[in-house]
């Protein structure tokens, strides 16, 4: 058997695997912008600001009725999530509307609300 020892000198039983791995290492900016989409993931506001937009599109204002916040602290989280590319925006006379901004922020969001879900039903 061949002893297969990468530079760290530990013993690596699947020296092929290890080197395409580190070969496709995304570069730091990926984790950077990873890490900053799931900051503001990380803050329980704006996942209801989210939760409300899986419904579909809505005005400040209704954001803020639902959720009995101000418009402003409402305005403030939005423009944080359009500048992360997690909510759009559109403009109506004076009003602008938020929409998610694509299918993928649709699918993580949902994703985790599972996982949290089927974890909570394990707990009862």
């Amino acid at each position: 058997m061949q002893n297969n020892k990468p530079p760290c000198g530990c013993y690596s039983p699947h020296p092929a695997l290890e080197k395409r791995v580190f070969e496709q290492f995304p570069k730091d900016v990926f984790f950077d912008r990873l890490a900053v989409f799931y900051k503001i993931l990380g803050d329980a506001t704006r996942c209801k600001i989210i939760y409300l937009l899986l419904q579909g599109e809505l005005c400040v204002g209704a954001i803020a009725n639902s959720l009995q916040l101000s418009k402003s602290l409402v305005s403030h989280q939005l423009r944080k999530m359009k500048e992360q590319s997690v909510v759009k925006s559109r403009r109506s006379g004076k009003e602008v509307y938020y929409s998610l901004d694509d299918e993928h922020v649709e699918k993580v969001f949902a994703l985790a609300l599972e996982h949290i879900a089927h974890r909570m039903e394990e707990n009862l």
